[in-house]
């Protein structure tokens, strides 16, 4: 029974939402159910096809990653106890798929901000800054990213049309200490994840030449 004590504890993946300046978390998104599957992708950086013979091993920086993931979000349980769940009674999963929109939207109040600076004859407005989106995928895989792709396939609907349960894709790309730089929390928090994949690798096994069908290299 998964109420026992020796029942694994269930972690679920993430996103945590961190203000780019100050480094303080501003919202942690727990998916309800994980994925069942996590698709990446590595594009590697290298010197190219005109590159020098000496240079033909080189790498220009850290590979391009990339994350693809679907995450279902299903208000179906809850609306069976209606007086425990008063908000998906009343709106359905609306506020959790608003809070994944959040990841590409600027604020209302960054907007006005922009406009009123417009207004006033400024002549240079700095782009907005969203938050720092940090995938968490366990411990091992805590990574900044930013979001390529989003969308939301909503399934289900209350006699109010509010959604009850819908499918959000997402695309995530690494962002990486090229992007970040050295010093920026997120470029820390890269090292620290390609540390712990090398970390992994180390785990592997080598396999003898023998396995290959070789006795060795000619």
């Amino acid at each position: 029974m998964s109420g026992m004590p020796t029942s694994p504890r269930l972690v679920k993946a993430g996103l945590v939402l961190v203000d780019p300046v100050s480094a303080q978390v501003r919202r942690v998104v727990a998916l309800q159910y994980n994925p069942d599957s996590l698709k990446r992708s590595l594009q590697p950086r290298h010197m190219g096809e005109g590159a020098d013979s000496a240079d033909a091993l080189r790498l220009t920086g850290p590979a391009v990653e990339t994350f693809t993931l679907e995450a279902d979000i299903d208000a179906t349980d809850q609306l069976q106890f209606p007086q425990q769940n008063a908000t998906a009674v009343s709106v359905g999963i609306a506020p959790q798929l608003a809070v994944l929109e959040s990841l590409v939207q600027p604020t209302s109040e960054d907007l006005l901000a922009a406009n009123a600076l417009a207004a006033s004859g400024t002549l240079q407005i700095a782009p907005m800054e969203s938050a720092m989106a940090l995938l968490v995928w366990g411990a091992e895989r805590i990574v900044p990213v930013r979001v390529t792709e989003f969308s939301i396939t909503e399934e289900a609907f209350d006699t109010a049309l509010n959604p009850i349960r819908a499918t959000v894709s997402l695309g995530l790309r690494v962002l990486s200490v090229d992007d970040l730089g050295h010093a920026h929390k997120g470029g820390g928090l890269y090292l620290a994840y390609l540390q712990s994949r090398e970390r992994m690798a180390g785990k592997a096994a080598t396999a003898a030449m023998d396995a290959l069908g070789i006795g060795g290299l000619p």
